[in-house]
Formats: structure tokens, C-alpha cells, sequence
């Protein structure tokens, strides 16, 4: 029984236990007794049924991940990520996508909260004829977005909402690395430094030092964050049957942000914080326009216009 339980690459004793059947109960009933019958662990048709059904018909387009925690709190599914996946590939409502190549050395994130803030513009058609734009901020120590809204067009004042809705809730921070958008002076080219406009300059009144980005891989986890907005948003608002945009952006803070910041944020990776308090109470001075007009021979300025 030992030899032949090696070759059969068995243990003695589960050897000794079929024999013990096959001599009592015959070749038939000693066999395997669960050939045929169903697996008590197998999820039943239905549910696999009811849970294609629903993303066909109401998530179409949708991302596995998107789709399944969406199906987990509001539909009552308790099934793993990877159990979904693989029923919606079988279903062909998913396609299989071919595997990624290696993945180049991350850079590690600052080591807590306030350090370094990332702000990027992103235009996208967030439902049909909504061709906004969405202002992120978020911390690159936490992956928390602080502040993300939609506008009409990114521009100078947008990115200075943005930063005025981080440093009047916690306070001010270390550094900023923004896109170079198409509304700054550098935008194709290296900041200057020597002439800065309206976003640098107010920044750096405030002590913020500012760290351009000139290519992708130096905002790589700004980027992923954005593309994971553009998974999900556009869906989001199509679901609620959002068109308007201020109805969008009350979207964004009651429901998106919350649900992002449970699933997307991570821990620092150290106590503590580098945030410094703002004292000020003047909202309009903590980051605002600066221009220069010249005096007339009357003492009159012109701005905007009018002659003050």
C-alpha cells in the first residue's frame, strides 16, 4: 500500500481508507461520491444571472472594480472582485485585456500630509454636451483630493479656488506641482522665473514653493488619479441623470469625494503633519490678482475699464 500510494502520489493513510471502502462497498460505491453532484460552495444561477443582467442593462462601459463596489453597496452583492470579473469575462460583457509590462520603480510619496500638493486641469465630456473641466487638488503623501469641481474653462481663478478650499480647511502647505496649463506664460516651455504670473506669484507670496512638472511621469500619481475620475464620474452623473453642472458639483462633494477618499486614500507614511495654520480671515486676500496700472496726469487709474 506504500508503494502504491507513492505512485499514485497519495498519503498511505487516504490509500488505505479507498481500499477499506472498495473491499466494503464494491468498485461503483467506492469511488469518488461527489462525481456529479453539485458543489455546496457553487454560487447559485441565479444570482450569477441577476448580476450580469444588471450590468448590462445599467453599467455598460463600466470598469470591473467601478462596477463591483457599486454592486456591493447598493445591490447587496457579496461575491469577491475576482469571482465578477471572471463571470462578466465568461458572459462577454468584459473583454480580457493582455497583460501589462513591467512596471518602472514608483517614487515614494512625501512622507506626510502637507508637504506637496498636486493640482491638474483635466477637459473631458462628462456626459453629452457637458465638455467641462474638472480642478483636482490632492495630497501626495495621502492621495486624498482636497478639492475637485467643475468648470467651464481651467484658468487662473479656478486653480486659486482650488487652493483656497485646502489651505482655509487645514491650513498652508509646503510645495505645489501644478500642470503647466495653456492660461500660465511657461505652458510648452520652461517657468520663468524671473516673471511669473498670477498662480505662481500669489503661491509663493504665501511661502509655497512651486515645482513644475514637465513631463508625465513626474505627476504620474496625479494622472492615475484622473483617469480613475474619467472611469467613473462620466458614469456616476449618467446614473443620477446629472446634466447641470452645479448639480454636478454637488454630486462631487456629497457622493464621489466621500466614496473616493474610503476607497482610494492610504495612510501616511509617518506621523504628523507640515501644514502651518492660516490666522488670516480675509478670503479675497489669501490668494488674489495683483496687477499694475499707472497713475494719469488727472490721478486717475484705469482698470477694467472705468476710471477710478
Amino acid at each position: 500500500m506504500a508503494a502504491a500510494a507513492e505512485m499514485l502520489g497519495i498519503t498511505e493513510r487516504t490509500f488505505r481508507r479507498w481500499s477499506t471502502r472498495y473491499a466494503a462497498e464494491g468498485a461503483e460505491r467506492g469511488a469518488a461520491r461527489r462525481l456529479g453532484q453539485a458543489s455546496a460552495r457553487a454560487v447559485p444561477v441565479d444570482e450569477v444571472v441577476q448580476m450580469v443582467t444588471l450590468y448590462e442593462s445599467r453599467s455598460t462601459g463600466w470598469t470591473v472594480q467601478h462596477f463591483h463596489e457599486r454592486w456591493q453597496h447598493a445591490h447587496g452583492g457579496t461575491r469577491a472582485y475576482t469571482w465578477t470579473k471572471k463571470k462578466l469575462q465568461a458572459a462577454g460583457q468584459v473583454v480580457r485585456t493582455t497583460r501589462r509590462g513591467t512596471h518602472r520603480k514608483r517614487r515614494p510619496r512625501t512622507p506626510v500630509p502637507g508637504m506637496m500638493r498636486h493640482q491638474d486641469g483635466s477637459p473631458h465630456e462628462w456626459g453629452p454636451g457637458c465638455q467641462w473641466e474638472l480642478m483636482v487638488t490632492l495630497d501626495a503623501a495621502t492621495r486624498t483630493m482636497d478639492s475637485a469641481f467643475f468648470v467651464e474653462e481651467e484658468g487662473t481663478m479656478s486653480s486659486v479656488q482650488g487652493l483656497r478650499d485646502v489651505i482655509e480647511t487645514q491650513g498652508l502647505f509646503s510645495s505645489l506641482s501644478p500642470d503647466r496649463g495653456t492660461h500660465e506664460e511657461e505652458a510648452g516651455g520652461k517657468m520663468n522665473k524671473s516673471r511669473l504670473t498670477q498662480r505662481p506669484r500669489a503661491v509663493q507670496q504665501r511661502g509655497i514653493t512651486r515645482i513644475p512638472a514637465y513631463s508625465p511621469e513626474a505627476r504620474g500619481r496625479s494622472e492615475r488619479v484622473v483617469r480613475t475620475v474619467h472611469d467613473r464620474v462620466p458614469q456616476e452623473l449618467a446614473l443620477a441623470g446629472i446634466t447641470d453642472m452645479a448639480a454636478a458639483n454637488r454630486s462631487l462633494a456629497e457622493r464621489f469625494l466621500p466614496a473616493y477618499t474610503r476607497r482610494v486614500a492610504v495612510p501616511a507614511p509617518e506621523s504628523g503633519t507640515a501644514f502651518v495654520p492660516w490666522l488670516g480671515t480675509n478670503r479675497a486676500a489669501l490668494l488674489c490678482v495683483h496687477e499694475k496700472r499707472g497713475v494719469a496726469n488727472a490721478n486717475t487709474v484705469r482698470s477694467q475699464g472705468r476710471s477710478l
